[in-house]
């Protein structure tokens, strides 16, 4: 359960914050999905909840340009021993729905609540990452807290702590040296570390000791804590391919639709693809072609509720067959049709068709 730094986020954000905050513009809905060549998305998908739950916005003063009575995010801190979990608590949270910022200076954190305000409810819930990597600008932390409370801003703090021995087992399997310890051993940066966060930890709202906890404990943590009444959602990409174009590297199932008859072979049905009515009646109308759906869809409900309580909120579901043009097409349709029936947010990706 090593701390993994999260590339490129905190930045983007705080260079996002300087920029608005020096020209007064509001930001742009908080999105950085982009869908993928030949993607589509089903009609039952649900786009990302604004977050507008009991509790998570609160009308306040706070006078922002175009915006006279602005919504104040939710706010979550999260911070402590680094090894100890902040990185899979922040993932956690960001499944969940939250806006997420790594290792932002203490400083911008009113300015991001800020922003989340400007965003008229498209950014409804923040969670801030914030540790020793920003030793320099932890001095600000107290300010900015103090300065979120003059504002009536909603925030909570989580701090996941550990013992010295499993932080010492954590690094030395990763191989890295702590953040603290300089020219010294692992045990002095650790103790250099809970000196620094002594104050932080006793203002903390939740703590956590993961000593003793694996990375799929520490999310149902989470869960429990931030999930509310309703189950994390489980999302689900289907993605046709071709085999002779090599099986995609995300795959976490994959199914071989080789063994229908393939439409290439007819020659009124060879120029269509698999979205083409006729093509999918041809391949359904096969023995075993309907079998297969109603038992694939079956088994993936029970694979959707063991994912469920390991913690997986993603799955891909690779479905193949021989240029991934046909048959692969026409079952990953039907087969994101029954998972978006059930209440899966799914989207269907079509990752070899129009190669040939």
């Amino acid at each position: 359960m090593s701390e993994q730094d999260r590339q490129g986020t905190g930045r983007t954000a705080e260079q996002e914050a300087g920029r608005t905050a020096e020209h007064e513009k509001p930001p742009k809905a908080a999105s950085d999905d982009q869908s993928p060549p030949q993607a589509s998305k089903q009609a039952g998908e649900q786009a990302p909840e604004a977050g507008r739950q009991d509790g998570a916005q609160v009308s306040t003063g706070i006078e922002t340009a175009g915006v006279p009575d602005a919504a104040i995010p939710e706010l979550v801190i999260i911070s402590g021993m680094s090894g100890a979990g902040r990185s899979t608590a922040a993932k956690c949270l960001e499944d969940l729905g939250w806006f997420v910022v790594d290792n932002l200076p203490p400083a911008l954190i009113p300015t991001m609540v800020e922003l989340g305000a400007r965003s008229q409810g498209n950014v409804a819930r923040i969670a801030v990452v914030v540790d020793v990597r920003g030793r320099r600008f932890f001095d600000n932390l107290r300010e900015s807290l103090a300065d979120l409370e003059s504002k009536s801003v909603t925030r909570r703090i989580v701090f996941l702590e550990s013992s010295d021995d499993a932080l010492v087992r954590r690094f030395e399997s990763v191989r890295r040296p702590h953040p603290l310890q300089g020219d010294g051993r692992i045990v002095d940066g650790i103790a250099a570390e809970r000196e620094l966060l002594r104050e932080l930890r006793g203002d903390a709202d939740l703590v956590i000791d993961t000593s003793s906890l694996n990375v799929h404990e520490l999310r149902a943590k989470m869960d429990a804590q931030f999930a509310g009444e309703e189950e994390p959602e489980l999302r689900a990409t289907v993605m046709s391919f071709g085999f002779k174009y090599g099986l995609p590297v995300d795959a976490d199932l994959v199914v071989d639709m080789r063994f229908l008859p393939n439409p290439h072979w007819v020659p009124e049905l060879r120029q269509y693809t698999g979205l083409n009515e006729e093509v999918a009646a041809y391949v359904f109308n096969q023995p075993g072609a309907k079998e297969f759906l109603d038992r694939y869809a079956e088994l993936l409900r029970l694979v959707q509720a063991g994912y469920r309580r390991e913690g997986k909120r993603y799955v891909t579901i690779a479905v193949g067959c021989t240029g991934g043009k046909h048959r692969s097409v026409a079952m990953s349709e039907k087969l994101a049709a029954r998972l978006v029936s059930e209440g899966v947010e799914t989207v269907v990706v079509h990752r070899d068709m129009g190669r040939e």
